[in-house]
Parts: C-alpha cells; structure tokens; sequence
C-alpha cells in the first residue's frame, strides 16, 4: 500500500441562519462554499488540504431545538433525504476544492414517516457519500433527534448491532475517518467505540456554550484523542442568526475550533467564535500509524481488559425504544417524564448521592 503523505485538515466555523423552511438551507450550503474558498486557499500555503469538517448544524441552524417545534413538523418542513439535493451541492464542492468533506443534517428517517435522525457523513473528492452516521445521544435537554437506541429494536433487526452499524469508520486514502456528532463526544464509549473500530481521525463537529467557555469542550476533545491514540478535529460554528432574517446575531457557540494530535496536544485552535473563520492543522497518519504500532504505553487501546469493564455496563440505565411507537416529546415533557427520573434512578441505584436537604437520616 502506497504512503500517505501528510496532509492539511481544516475544520470550517461558518455563520449560520436558521432555517424555517427547506429552502432556507440553501443560503447556508452558498455560505460554506464561501469559508471552503477561504479555508483551502489559505491553508494550503502550508500543505495541500485533503479535509474539510463543517460543524453540526451548518447545514439547517438548530429551529427544532430552539424553538420546541413540533417532531413530525419539523420533519416534513425541514429535514431532508441524505442522498439528496444538499449533499450533491456538498459533492459538487468536494470535486471543486478535491477534498473530503464532513457534514451532518437532521434527516428524514426513512423507515418511518413522522421520525429525522441527525445524521453526519462523509463525501469523498469524486462526490460521493461514503458513509452516515445516525447521532447516539442528542443534546438531550432540548434535542430531539431519534437516536438508534430510541428505536433499538427495529435498528437492530434492519441494522445490526455491530461496531460498524453503530460506529461506522470510512477507510481512505487519508486515513480512516470516524465522526463524533457534537455532543457524543462528551461520551468517552462513544469515541472509543469508533477507535475501536479502527479510526484514525474522529471528527467532533461543534458543541454550544456553556460548553466551551468552562474548558469542557477543549477537555474533552483532548481527552479523547489522548485516550484513543488518534487526531480530533473539531470545528464550532461562527455567528448565529435565529432565523433568515434576523438583523442582530448570537455568538452561541463560542468560538474554541481546534484540531489535536493523537498525544492529545493542541495542533491548532481558533479562539474566537463571532464571524466565520477556520482552524486549520497537519494530519500526519503515517506517524500516528508509527506510534501506534511502537510505542509501549500511550497506545492504550492495546491494554483494554475486556472482562473488567463488564460489570459497569452491564446493565439498562437510559431507556431503550423510546421513541419506537411514538414520536419524541416536546422540552418539558422530556424534562418532566424522563429527565426527572433518570435522575432519580441513579440515587435509587447509589449511584449518586442527592444533596444534604434531600437526604434522610437513613440515607
């Protein structure tokens, strides 16, 4: 097999009008092409750019969370098919720039009429999609999105229930690219599970404040390409417009774009969040595959001991098929139904301990 040279990864932090309606995606989908232009010229002073890493919710802004819309509504008013008409302009791009593209989109789920997934993917530089990944875990306070454990039954009978149904990993001529989707990053089983499954740069795309003002995001982006010995890309989105029309725009999410190496340090990061801009860092997949392969400790994947971690997971604690027969709540009801009682299930079970004023004198 040939040597893969190294490479410039750039992570896009494009500004973002919140879409109302279908149509609306296209003034975002212009935009991007706008900060690809900017991103790739400029960084490939350096090195040639192989990728480029749009943040979640580049495409469509984050309507259904923002304002608790409506599921199926948002559904049929926004969400789209994945092939489809946003993802041939995003091919189109990836032939323009000769670059592999990584984006997500909330999308119609095609076995159900009333359900969207958030589902990231990859385009390679001849424009076609080579992999999706459906989102494990929204944001769950306010998303809303069917995550395959809402729907396990049916995901594991049409699906499976393996490494590559859930954790799917794109083999390319850049390297093996797994995508964690905003908020599962925060999640360490979800990161390990694309590791495991053979990834070499797992893409992290975007997380709101308070997030990323409390070192949070940074932590956990460290954290993570140091536990699983590979690069994290992760770009966060500019400035954000409610909707198409909005005059006055929120920094949301805060700035904190940045790409680490699989030491865990910090090969590029772009502080500032309002505007649109880029980070942009070198991939070198050769000497992370050297590393990997050498090195007695810090690959640490190698000394997993298997039937020490059982216990811990081994057993239910989120519920499964929640969404199998109906569709997703509204924020309160979440809040009130589940939420609430999650919570109270891991006092039940001792796993937490609730604060003084709550305990009894048994307690």
């Amino acid at each position: 097999m040939s040597r893969i040279e190294k490479y410039m990864a750039v992570g896009l932090s494009p500004t973002v009008w919140g879409a109302e309606e279908r149509s609306d995606i296209e003034k975002n989908l212009d935009h991007i092409h706008e900060n690809l232009s900017a991103a790739t010229w400029l960084s490939s002073v350096d090195m040639p750019v192989k990728l480029a890493v749009i943040p979640e919710g580049g495409l469509q802004g984050f309507t259904d969370e923002v304002k608790d819309m409506d599921h199926t509504e948002y559904r049929e008013e926004i969400a789209i098919d994945i092939p489809g008409k946003e993802t041939e302009t995003l091919g189109e791009y990836a032939k323009e720039f000769d670059i592999y593209i990584v984006a997500s989109a909330k999308e119609k789920a095609p076995e159900y009429d009333e359900k969207f997934y958030n589902t990231a993917f990859i385009i390679n530089p001849d424009g076609d999609l080579i992999l999706k990944h459906r989102k494990l875990t929204p944001l769950l306070p306010v998303e809303r999105s069917v995550s395959p454990h809402d729907v396990w039954d049916d995901w594991v009978e049409n699906h499976g229930d393996d490494l590559d149904d859930l954790y799917p990993v794109a083999d390319t001529d850049i390297g093996r690219i797994g995508i964690s989707l905003a908020i599962e990053g925060a999640y360490p089983e979800y990161v390990r599970g694309l590791a495991m499954n053979g990834a070499e740069v797992i893409c992290r795309i975007a997380c709101p404040e308070p997030l990323v003002a409390n070192e949070g995001w940074k932590i956990q982006n460290r954290a993570r390409a140091l536990d699983n010995s590979c690069y994290v890309v992760a770009p966060n989105l500019g400035t954000y417009y409610l909707t198409p029309d909005a005059e006055t725009p929120v920094d949301t999410f805060g700035g904190g774009s940045m790409i680490v190496d699989h030491k865990g340090k910090m090969i590029s990061e772009h502080s500032y969040g309002a505007g649109s801009s880029y980070c942009a860092g070198v991939i070198d997949i050769e000497g992370l595959r050297e590393f990997r392969t050498e090195s007695p400790l810090m690959n640490w994947t190698k000394d997993l001991r298997t039937e020490l971690i059982k216990p811990i997971y081994d057993r239910e604690l989120y519920p499964k098929n929640l969404w199998l027969d109906e569709k997703p709540m509204q924020h309160d009801e979440y809040a009130e139904q589940v939420t609430e009682p999650q919570i109270q299930k891991m006092i039940d079970e001792d796993i937490f301990v609730p604060p003084y004023w709550e305990r009894t004198d048994d307690d």
